[in-house]
């Protein structure tokens, strides 16, 4: 996967960032260190959100920040073990690295914007809320009654320009328990 941000942006970002922040886990400083110094892999970081969901990431808190203080994710597999981290990382330079930093308005910060990327393993649904389903949900059921009834409407008139008195009255129930119902 290639990056839109430089290796070298990266590198500036994490040096700023460990000059204004302090990390709960001491580790978390030195796989960042670690990172800072070796250009090849920054090459395979992106700094995401929601890092739980990437095949390879890292999530890192500062202590200014509620959130856990590590987690390694990889293929599914959940790890606080920094070591263990560090060790893959080293061996395995080549592969993507994803990062999320947790820190005090990491939302509003224009240097972490600056490296963010776009997370391309969240699920399609991840930012709809139970309330934009439920919204969508209604608005579908409501196009397709209004649906239902103009096709009502249309074979009414076809009824009438027939003379089909059966089927006009017929018809005519049917649209009017479908306005009632919406």
């Amino acid at each position: 996967m290639l990056s839109s941000v430089t290796a070298k942006d990266k590198k500036k970002f994490i040096q700023w960032f460990l000059n204004h922040y302090r990390l709960k886990k001491r580790e978390s400083v030195w796989i960042l260190n670690y990172l800072v110094n070796h250009m090849d892999i920054l090459e395979h970081v992106h700094f995401v959100r929601d890092v739980k969901y990437c095949p390879r990431g890292v999530m890192i808190s500062s202590r200014c920040s509620d959130k856990i203080p590590f987690r390694f994710y990889k293929n599914h597999l959940v790890t606080t073990d920094a070591e263990k981290t560090f060790h893959d990382i080293r061996l395995n330079k080549q592969e993507a690295l994803f990062i999320q930093l947790n820190f005090h308005q990491a939302n509003q910060s224009a240097y972490y914007a600056a490296v963010l990327e776009e997370n391309p393993f969240l699920p399609d649904d991840y930012y709809l809320t139970k309330d934009d389903k439920q919204t969508t949900s209604d608005l579908l059921d409501q196009l397709l009654i209004n649906q239902k009834q103009e096709q009502l409407r249309e074979e009414i008139d076809e009824a009438l320009d027939t003379g089909n008195k059966t089927k006009f009255l017929e018809l005519t129930k049917e649209l009017e328990k479908l306005l009632n119902k919406s």
